[in-house]
């Protein structure tokens, strides 16, 4: 099976991280798929149904993510001999030999994965990943799937959901490497905020790896480490236009800390200024002409910080350099950031430097989906912001809780009952199409059987809660979108999707927020989305539901 398998077009890399193997699973995997074998039960024809039951954050949406991941571990899925060894070994001893000989040529040659594209906004109960396959292999996939989908998409929504607060104008930089889950928590977590709508990371191997635009400045320990201006050795810089003349850069700043200084506009007020951030600023601007940005509150924003970078900022200006701007890291960011853009409007008029008063204010420390809606709330004059720990954590919310479950058996529907009516999963293989009504908008996305046809646009269709009698409404689309596609056939003839790149998930994941109604997708009491079934899938669940329940017994 090997061979045949990897001599297909759908040649893929390993999963990113390395970690991802055939015993990337729980031992209940293992036991069970050791069951299947025995009773003769591996290679019959099973389909499992990926899936959440709850939108996160107290919202009413999820972004699907990790697939790209999950058809990386099933390109690479195969047990070395060392893995086998190592099962051989932890597993009972009555088990027999056969066994693992047979997981050596065990891989996902006879598998087809069928999913909603990576970036779409998903809802409950409606399958993102359908894995069609023998029963050993599809259930050995479980673990790693869950795991590979659960984070990435909490992540995703995370980063999205800030976004949607935050605003399209706004720059979003994840700055959360130092805070995260460990190495995997810190490499998927850049990955999956840049899908989910932000613009840059601090983190450079995710840059590396992902293409994702790489961003930073210094720390308050680069301001700390210097004493004075005497700790600056070379202090020369050429004009931008790259005369032969050598410019005393520092004595330039200084120069206009002083002229600061005179200004009716702050006389007084700059008095104070700390001549060792100044050193700092000075000498970081020398390294980074072309790309200066501060950290202003080392000692004081606006008695210090600010005045000290403007100070900088128009010694590059006058040789033809333009700086970014600052970072503010503590105190009141509102009311900061609107002082700042204050004393920039203030320097442009005076000294007639066109675009001073729109240098990019970005903000940091401990920043939140909250503290953006108070942001907006009070007003404020910030640009970008660096977010970092409730980000990447997802602490609000640690889980997503994706289940892995068993629909059909040898085309034979299955089903599990359970008193908590969520847990009761929804039978047999499905197609799910999204329906939208007349202003674009998605209206519902509903589940139907493999031998129904499909939804038609200005058809009349019977949208069923899968649950509840009661709830049902009619719908006619102006528009049906199928959402299942293909991104594994193995050995099959079906032809399967490429996989996109992540700059075109990260497209779909935009266009997606944006079909959408605003009540869905708002922080505050958002409307749940419906996901409904057809007519006869709803008389199918049911009949089932009756033919599998135990009838009680009264005494």
């Amino acid at each position: 099976m090997g061979a045949a398998l990897h001599e297909r077009q759908w040649e893929l890399s390993k999963p990113t991280n390395p970690m991802i193997t055939a015993l990337f699973s729980d031992l209940y995997q293992f036991t069970m798929a050791y069951a299947y074998w025995k009773a003769n039960k591996h290679l019959e024809r099973a389909v499992f149904d990926l899936y959440f039951r709850k939108n996160p954050f107290g919202g009413e949406y999820t972004i699907f993510a990790g697939l790209e991941e999950c058809i990386r571990f099933a390109s690479a899925f195969h047990f070395d001999d060392s893995d086998v060894t190592f099962l051989e070994n932890s597993m009972p001893s009555t088990c027999e030999g056969e066994f693992f000989k047979y997981l050596k040529s065990v891989d996902c040659s006879d598998v087809e994965i069928y999913a909603i594209p990576e970036g779409s906004v998903v809802f409950p109960r409606i399958p993102l990943i359908r894995v069609e396959g023998p029963l050993l292999i599809a259930q050995l996939l479980e673990t790693a799937f869950l795991n590979l989908v659960n984070y990435a998409s909490l992540v995703t929504t995370n980063a999205s959901r800030h976004r949607q607060v935050a605003g399209s104008d706004k720059m979003l930089l994840e700055f959360g490497l130092r805070r995260a889950q460990g190495p995997d928590g810190g490499i998927s977590a850049s990955k999956y905020c840049y899908m989910g709508g932000f613009d840059g990371t601090s983190n450079v191997d995710a840059g590396r790896r992902f293409g994702i635009p790489v961003r930073g400045t210094h720390s308050h320990a680069f301001v700390s480490s210097f004493m004075g201006i005497e700790d600056i050795t070379e202090r020369s810089l050429h004009h931008i236009d790259g005369d032969d003349k050598c410019y005393d850069f520092v004595a330039l700043a200084q120069d206009w800390l002083s002229r600061l200084q005179a200004t009716d506009s702050f006389r007084g007020r700059f008095m104070d200024t700390n001549h060792s951030e100044l050193a700092a600023f000075a000498s970081y601007a020398l390294s980074f002409p072309t790309k200066f940005q501060a950290l202003v509150d080392t000692f004081d924003v606006l008695r210090s910080g600010v005045p000290n970078f403007c100070a900088v900022a128009l010694a590059l200006h006058e040789l033809g350099y333009k700086a970014l701007g600052i970072r503010l890291d503590s105190g009141d960011l509102a009311y900061l950031s609107k002082e700042c853009r204050k004393i920039f409007t203030i320097i442009e008029k005076e000294f007639n430097i066109p675009g001073f008063h729109s240098l990019v204010i970005t903000v940091s420390n401990d920043i939140n989906e909250a503290t953006l809606e108070a942001l907006n709330k009070q007003g404020h004059e910030i640009d970008a912001f660096g977010i970092g720990t409730h980000l990447v954590t997802c602490s609000s919310q640690p889980a997503l809780g994706c289940v892995y479950k068993l629909v059909e058996i040898k085309k034979k529907p299955r089903m599990k009952l359970s008193e908590d009516i969520e847990k009761v999963t929804i039978p047999c293989k499905k197609e799910v199409y999204r329906l939208y009504g007349i202003e674009g908008v998605a209206l519902v996305d509903i589940m139907q059987g493999m031998d129904e046809p499909a939804p038609k646009v200005n058809e009349r269709i019977l949208c069923r809660h899968p649950y509840i009698e009661s709830k049902r409404a009619y719908i006619v689309p102006t528009k049906v979108e199928k959402l299942y596609k293909c991104y594994w056939a193995g050995n099959s003839v079906i032809a399967a999707e490429p996989l996109p790149s992540l700059e075109d998930v990260r497209s779909r994941c935009k266009s997606q927020l944006m079909a959408m109604r605003p009540d869905h997708l708002r922080a505050l009491n958002p409307t749940p989305y419906k996901v409904s079934v057809s007519r006869n899938l709803y008389d199918f669940i049911h009949c089932l539901w009756l033919d599998e329940a135990p009838i009680g017994e009264l005494h």
